[in-house]
């Protein structure tokens, strides 16, 4: 696998690097010590996959408080998502940055994403797929969100008037504190 270092500290692209003949190809895609010699958490507690129906539907921008922040490994296994971390973490030289990157079921690639980081993403095409891995189990009372379209971030989402959720709609914009 190749670790790609994103702007954001600590989140990588993940690359499968894939061995290929006749037949087809063959790839790792998740390795605890290849995770752990990166300094990423390889633990993964919890899988998730999530389904939609059409191009535009945009979910997020979701993450959970501590204790129970979690690290998530992503891709997309059918169709195509542009996909979108915040870095939340306090201290933090980028917080309130934005990372985003195209994730496909042609390109393999995942995004690691630490804890600290709101995810969300935007489907590129109807019927597209994505598999989560989780580090943490879902706890619904540590289960947050902020705007998807909060102008503090300015997240340049690649496609108007998305469908999102009247919970996505309704997380609260982020207060940033003054300079």
């Amino acid at each position: 696998m190749k670790f790609l270092p994103t702007p954001l500290e600590g989140a990588f692209i993940v690359e499968p690097e894939l061995l290929e003949d006749e037949r087809g190809s063959f790839a790792r895609s998740f390795c605890q010590e290849e995770f752990r010699a990166h300094g990423l958490d390889p633990v993964v507690v919890q899988c998730n996959v999530s389904f939609n129906k059409r191009r535009g539907v945009l979910r997020g921008l979701h993450y959970q408080v501590k204790p129970h922040e979690e690290a998530k490994l992503v891709r997309c296994t059918r169709g195509a998502i542009w996909d979108v971390i915040v870095d939340l973490r306090e201290g933090a030289a980028t917080r309130y940055r934005w990372f985003a990157t195209e994730l496909t079921a042609d390109n393999r690639r995942a995004l690691y994403i630490p804890k600290g980081f709101a995810h969300g993403f935007q489907t590129l095409a109807d019927d597209s797929e994505v598999f989560y891995q989780m580090s943490e189990f879902y706890h619904p009372e540590s289960a947050r969100g902020i705007r998807w379209n909060d102008p503090a971030i300015g997240i340049a989402w690649p496609l108007a008037d998305p469908l999102v959720s009247l919970r996505d709609q309704s997380y609260p914009l982020i207060e940033r504190e003054a300079s």
